[in-house]
């Protein structure tokens, strides 16, 4: 598996190898040996879906405060997306930055997000279909977000149609409101 640390080095885009014969392919999405070897020892608890109907659908920013704070481990199994991650580390030299990677069924490509971290994707198609891994299980009470369009953050999402928000999102503080964040 190939491992690349994005422009934020914490946040790693995962390449797994495609074994391909006439019926198709196959490939190894997670192998906890492997990947302790790139550096990422983790211990999953949870895995989720999301399906989005339509392109341009953004789920995000979010997050999961201590003690429920979450890595996760994205991909998209139906479609594609532009996974974004922002690190909330108070102290990181990346404090307040994002970093993005498009992630497609096509390209096969992962996201680690590690914890300290507000994660969205916006959908580039219809019927796009993501599933992803959680290291801590989800807490309603510790969860946190950040409005997709926050203009100081000013996030490329690849998108440039109208965008599909859940009420939830709509109502996210500015990133400037968010406060400080226990990880």
């Amino acid at each position: 598996m190939d491992c690349t640390p994005l422009t934020i080095p914490d946040v790693v885009l995962l390449k797994p190898r495609r074994f391909e014969d006439d019926r198709g392919w196959f490939q190894e999405t997670w192998n906890a040996k492997t990947l302790k070897g790139a550096g990422l020892d983790i211990a999953f608890v949870q895995d989720n879906q999301s399906l989005s109907r339509r392109a341009g659908t953004v789920r995000g920013l979010h997050l999961q405060a201590a003690p429920f704070a979450q890595a996760k481990l994205v991909r998209v199994v139906a479609g594609a997306i532009v996974d974004v991650a922002v690190d909330l580390r108070r102290g990181s030299p990346t404090f307040g930055r994002w970093t993005a990677a498009e992630l497609s069924a096509e390209n096969g490509a992962q996201l680690f997000v590690p914890r300290g971290f507000a994660h969205g994707f916006c959908t580039l198609t219809d019927h796009t279909e993501v599933c992803y891994k959680v290291d801590g299980f989800y807490d309603k009470a510790s969860e946190r977000g950040i409005r997709y369009d926050d203009p100081d953050l000013a996030i490329d999402w690849g998108f440039s149609g109208p965008i599909a928000l859940s009420e939830k999102d709509k109502i996210l503080p500015f990133f400037k409101d968010l406060g400080p964040v226990d990880f």
